[in-house]
């Protein structure tokens, strides 16, 4: 080695050192730069936050339209590693825009432009509306759903409200989401909040999943059931009725319902033209009605003028020879 143009390596440069677990300064070091790329920068877009911001159910911030240009179809054109990066960032948790929750910052002070990476870019001041304390890297902040209004953790734990101090609207202490939370507890229990609204068919904003409106559902038996909102026109249980004639019911001011129909309205109106056939077979039975029996006279075979067409006209007299 040597006399080639070449340069001997050194011990240092050949021996490595040994992998070492970072230390808590570093630790925090890592997280505080992370926790101010966050809270300046969209994940999905690369470009500063910018009002209108939402939050999915992590408590992550994104641009709005940023979430927007995610949902919408790829067109032809788009490269396919941008769409698959995304969902690398959303991570499964944005499939709709109700997975999201507009978050309303408080600003404060005119929107102050900085020199990043050699662009001039605007950064808002967001403060807590209670404590005026300054929200971002460093300071444990929470907004509430579904109203999505912002306030510093503390603040709201002092204050102990059951509704929003903003709109007044009502939220439940389960609904209070950290902004880029860190603790391991925090994580977890945005994972069960989110778990268990799927369960009940509601996403992140509390709205109704799409799909989850379904015109029948199955009963624990394996039967339907109508959709919500539909009345049945009539429930007969075939089984119980297939052998027993059909009997009219008694017809009064309250309808008494059929058995095997449980819908009452229905019964009634079963009864009513059962009822009805039964005189017209009655009738018919009788040989005529009452309109052929009027063409008819009851007494005998005397002539008079002022009979019917069956008995008016011409008769022979009673001593008239044949």
């Amino acid at each position: 080695m040597g006399n080639d143009g070449g340069s001997i390596p050194t011990r240092r440069e050949l021996v490595k050192e040994a992998a070492r677990n970072p230390t808590t300064t570093e630790l925090k070091e890592t997280q505080n730069n992370q926790q101010e790329y966050y809270w300046t920068t969209c994940p999905l877009s690369q470009r500063p936050l910018a009002t209108p911001i939402v939050s999915d159910s992590s408590g992550k911030l994104y641009n709005k339209d940023a979430v927007l240009e995610y949902l919408l179809p790829a067109d032809d054109g788009t490269p396919g590693r941008i769409k698959s990066d995304n969902e690398e960032v959303l991570e499964g948790r944005v499939k709709s825009i109700r997975d999201v929750v507009e978050v309303k910052f408080e600003v404060v002070g005119e929107v102050s432009s900085v020199r990043k990476g050699g662009n001039m870019q605007k950064e808002e001041k967001w403060v807590c509306p209670i404590a005026r304390k300054e929200l971002g890297p460093g300071v444990k902040a929470v907004y509430l759903v579904p109203c999505g209004h912002a306030f510093s953790e503390i603040a709201l734990k002092e204050v102990l409200a059951e509704s929003c101090l903003q709109c007044n609207k009502p939220f439940s202490s389960e609904n209070i989401i950290p902004i880029l939370p860190t603790a391991p507890v925090d994580i977890a229990r945005l994972a069960t909040r989110i778990k268990n609204l799927k369960e009940s068919g509601l996403t992140h904003s509390l709205k109704k999943a799409p799909g989850s409106n379904k015109k029948r559902k199955k009963n624990h038996d394996g039967g339907t059931e109508p959709a919500i909102g539909v009345t049945p026109v009539a429930e007969i249980d075939i089984t119980k009725n297939a052998s027993k004639p059909v009997t009219p019911q008694p017809s009064s001011g309250t309808a008494t319902p059929r058995a095997g129909i449980k819908n009452a309205a229905t019964a009634s109106l079963t009864a009513k033209v059962l009822e009805d056939e039964k005189e017209r077979i009655k009738k018919r039975k009788l040989g005529m009605n009452d309109n052929l029996k009027s063409l008819f006279s009851s007494g005998g075979s005397v002539t008079r003028k002022d009979g019917d067409f069956m008995t008016r006209g011409y008769s022979i007299p009673a001593g008239a020879k044949r």
